[in-house]
Formats: structure tokens, C-alpha cells, sequence
């Protein structure tokens, strides 16, 4: 009974410690969580300034784009507006580089498998791009080829640290290494809860004539609209890509604090239960003790 009261008293301690840890952990993403949200909200405004702006350049353009099939002859269109035959599809995949998430890369993975599995017949119809150690080493073990792979960003990643895969992304699809871009993430919706998105970044199809700002005033492009729009368009299309890496790095930041949590509140209710087994124990023992006195005292009698 000793020894069952000692291995008792060491697995609540044990598992303070362990409580003690998950929720310094569960603050520490509550705090980077807090820091994404700001930072996610500030590239808000910063992507609807651009966004205005493009849907104003390109507003006729779109317009005939809507009404025809094919573009009309003398009109200039970007390759990027542009629809054009699906010969592969690209896909950025953005997950996180550690564990300890919860249900957060499982989800993303899964639901990237189901999807290339229905939409695609072989692996040559898509190109993968990874975001992430744990999609990266995903694909990997699976022997599915990657085109490029970025790992261990920060927790508020700047546009310089993902640069090279958002240029590199945009100048694949100009090049007609694929033919449309979908960047599957999951979407922070609060800090309790994310949803899983694949959503299409090119070629830019989300754009709406109808938005379009009407102005008195004439403007005078210069050089040219079509010289503005050719650095505009691609900037647009990386600040998407970039807008859905930093809306997936607030979700797994609110994921690992729900994972963090939910851990200490398990933990909580361990220490509750081993308590209760060791005062049980506790009492049978002196129970036992007493009884073990009384029957000593009887027997000298």
C-alpha cells in the first residue's frame, strides 16, 4: 500500500509539471495569436487598397472579358485575367512546420489528399508546392514530388520571408508550368475554430467590374496602363498567396492554443482523479492500520 501511495503521489506531481508546461504553452500562443490577428487585419486594408485600384485599371477589360467567350482583337489583356486550358493545376500547400496543433495539419492534409484523388487521374496533372515542414515531410514519405518546399517561417512572417516561393509561384504560372494556382490552408475563422479553403489565385477571376470607383477626372498613365498593370497584377496575385500564409499561421496559432488548453484542462481533471484514488487509498490504510492496532490490543487482553 506504501508503494501504491508513492507511485500515486509521484504521478500527480508528474503531472503538475506536465499542467504547469501546456499552459505556459497556451499562453504563449494566445499571445502569438493576438500579434496574427493585428498583423493579419493590417494586410487587410493594405490587399483592398490594391485590390480597388486593380479592379479600376482593368475594369473595361473585364467587362469585355464577361461579355465574350474570347477576347476581342486589339484589346490588350494580361496573361493573368486570362483563362486559359487546364493542363496542369498548381497547389500550395501550407501547414506547419511542428506539432502539437491538434487536428490542424491532419485536417489540411486529409482533405488535400481526398481533393487530388477526385479532381486528378496521375500525378502529372498537378504541381505541389509545400509550406511547411510537416506537409513537406508529408508528401515525401509518400514519394509525391515537390516543385519547391519553404520551411520553418516565423510566427508573423514577413513578405521578404516568403518571397521566393510567391515570385517564384507567379512566374511558374507565366510561364505555363500550370495553368491555374489553388493554395489550400486552413482559414482562422475565431480562436476556437478553423475551416479548411482551397481557394483559386490565378488566374485572378475575383475580380468585379461592377466595383469599379467611377471618377470625374481624367488620369494620365505613365508609362502606360499596360506597363502599370504588368507590375500591379503579379503584385496582386503574390499579396493573395501572401494574405492566405498569414491567415494560416493565425489559425495554427489559435489551433495550438485550443490544443494547449485542452491539454491542461485534461490535465486538471488527471490530478482531480488521482487525488481522489489517493486519499481512497490514503484511508484504507489507516483503516487498516487501525484495525491491525485494535486486534493487537484485543489479543493482549
Amino acid at each position: 500500500m506504501v508503494a501504491s501511495l508513492n507511485e500515486i503521489k509521484q504521478r500527480i506531481a508528474s503531472t503538475k509539471k506536465t499542467s504547469q508546461i501546456t499552459k505556459a504553452m497556451q499562453m504563449v500562443s494566445a499571445a502569438k495569436l493576438t500579434k496574427s490577428e493585428a498583423h493579419s487585419m493590417q494586410f487587410q486594408v493594405y490587399a483592398q487598397k490594391v485590390r480597388e485600384v486593380l479592379t479600376h485599371l482593368t475594369a473595361s477589360e473585364l467587362a469585355e472579358l464577361a461579355q465574350a467567350d474570347q477576347p476581342a482583337n486589339g484589346i490588350n489583356y494580361h496573361s493573368m485575367l486570362l483563362n486559359r486550358p487546364i493542363k496542369k493545376t498548381g497547389y500550395i500547400v501550407i501547414t506547419s512546420d511542428g506539432g502539437l496543433v491538434g487536428g490542424y495539419n491532419s485536417s489540411i492534409l486529409k482533405q488535400t489528399m481526398s481533393m487530388l484523388k477526385e479532381d486528378h487521374e496521375s500525378a502529372d496533372e498537378y504541381v505541389l508546392l509545400a509550406i511547411g515542414a510537416t506537409g513537406a515531410d508529408f508528401f515525401k514519405n509518400r514519394g509525391m514530388k515537390l516543385a519547391y518546399e519553404l520551411r520553418n517561417l516565423s510566427d508573423q512572417p514577413s513578405f521578404d520571408e516568403v518571397r521566393k516561393i510567391v515570385s517564384m509561384t507567379t512566374s511558374m504560372y507565366e510561364n505555363e508550368v500550370f495553368d491555374e494556382l489553388y493554395v489550400c490552408y486552413n482559414h482562422h475563422v475565431n480562436s476556437l475554430s478553423s475551416q479548411f479553403r482551397v481557394e483559386k489565385m490565378l488566374p485572378i477571376s475575383d475580380l468585379d467590374p461592377s466595383e469599379a470607383q467611377e471618377y470625374t477626372e481624367e488620369y494620365i498613365f505613365e508609362p502606360s496602363k499596360e506597363a502599370i498593370l504588368d507590375q500591379l497584377l503579379p503584385q496582386y496575385a503574390e499579396s493573395l498567396i501572401y494574405g492566405a500564409i498569414v491567415d494560416a499561421k493565425t489559425a495554427e496559432h489559435a489551433a495550438g492554443m485550443t490544443a494547449m488548453k485542452t491539454a491542461t484542462d485534461n490535465a486538471s481533471n488527471i490530478i482531480s482523479d488521482l487525488t481522489i484514488s489517493y486519499n481512497r487509498a490514503r484511508q484504507a490504510e489507516i483503516t487498516q492500520e487501525i484495525t491491525e492496532i485494535v486486534g493487537g490490543a484485543a489479543a493482549l487482553e
